[in-house]
């Protein structure tokens, strides 16, 4: 996934890190980050032999901001809106066999990093599924 979203044109441009624990100081989210983070695996039957997998994994967009503003915000909001669209309904590059079959934004922006870090952070989380 993180190698699909680096190699994306998006409106803004950023190197996305696929990480198990993002933990960052406020001084590096000056800079806009996006991190690739696996987040859980259902095991489902499909029938006898084979196994349904669905695998969430969040993406999260970051970035500290000056006054919070609509001219400032938008298009952070507008880059979480990109990114989903990378993904719904299409299969990864590199695993063909698997295809995103739901995109949630569970978090738009964060009012708690809003307030107390001025940082904006959205999260969206994927739902790939493979069957094997």
């Amino acid at each position: 996934m993180t190698a699909q979203l680096n190699a994306a044109t998006l409106s803004q441009s950023f190197e996305a890190e696929r990480l198990y624990v993002p933990n960052f100081d406020l001084e590096d989210m000056k800079e806009l980050r996006v991190s690739v983070v696996p987040r859980e695996v259902q095991f489902l039957p499909m029938d006898r032999t084979l196994s349904r997998y669905h695998g969430k994994i969040d993406i999260a967009v970051q970035k500290k901001f000056t006054d919070g503003d609509n001219s400032e915000i938008d298009p952070l909001v507008g880059l979480v809106e990109e990114i989903a669209d990378v993904f719904r309904l299409k299969r990864l590059d590199s695993l063909v066999a698997a295809r995103c079959i739901e995109v949630e934004n569970s978090v738009l922006y964060s009012t708690e990093h809003w307030e107390q870090l001025r940082q904006f952070t959205s999260l969206l989380t994927m739902t790939f599924e493979l069957a094997k």
